[in-house]
């Protein structure tokens, strides 16, 4: 089962307005496994940059100027994606800025029945607890140190290693060869004498004894 964990950055919060994404970044998972293959691009916003999201993820207009529109990286993007679950922090938010983009377009927009929900999940496992990316990684002591500014591939990275605890984790103990528990490790235990089973001759004497006390026994046949 492939997956894609999907994170954006943006101008604000009004995609009905003028605000536009100014990064996308997605992690791909394998039957839950991370399989070191990204999407990571900076988009032009063809507008200002205004001070509020600028403080949370420090993109610069300047800076977005020199990175193409979101027209051309579409269908590089929709590639990578595929048909595979988005896995999403908050996902309404991200889905409706990318469908917002889609629609200037006129492409095709995404489902938000191909997404899973990690703010739902989280909120499902526990509840009445901080559902927050920051509040997970503490939760599940992923080292989130660096994100002291926003960003869609580091917080994407986060959100995979947040996710994968929320369905379980991993569980060490269940693999079949460990470095503690190795055929060669097991090839030096300690072996034992092997133990005589043939019966002594006062065994012997006894059995006998017992034997011709019993009537018509099938051992003297």
């Amino acid at each position: 089962m492939r997956e894609v964990v999907l994170d954006t950055e943006t101008t604000g919060f009004d995609h009905r307005g003028n605000d536009r994404i100014v990064e996308i970044g997605c992690i791909e998972l394998l039957n839950s496994v991370p399989t070191g293959k990204s999407y990571q691009r900076y988009i032009n916003p063809e507008r200002d940059m205004p001070d509020g999201a600028f403080a949370v993820h420090g993109l610069s207009e300047a800076f977005l100027a020199k990175h193409p529109v979101f027209e051309a990286i579409v269908d590089e993007f929709l590639d990578f994606l595929d048909d595979s679950q988005l896995v999403i922090h908050n996902a309404e938010f991200d889905i409706s800025f990318i469908n917002a983009e889609l629609k200037r377009l006129d492409r095709s927009l995404l489902s938000m029945e191909q997404t899973l929900d990690t703010v739902r999940l989280a909120r499902q496992t526990f509840p009445g607890a901080q559902a927050s990316l920051d509040a997970l990684c503490r939760r599940f002591q992923i080292d989130n140190s660096n994100r002291t500014l926003h960003g869609a591939l580091k917080d994407a990275d986060l959100l995979a290693s947040v996710y994968l605890e929320l369905i379980g984790g991993r569980q060490p103990g269940l693999e079949l060869a460990s470095e503690n528990r190795s055929i060669d490790t097991i090839a030096r235990r300690e072996t034992r004498t092997p133990r005589p089973h043939k019966p002594t001759t006062d065994e012997m004497v006894a059995h006998t004894q017992f034997v011709k006390r019993i009537e018509k026994p099938i051992w003297g046949a």
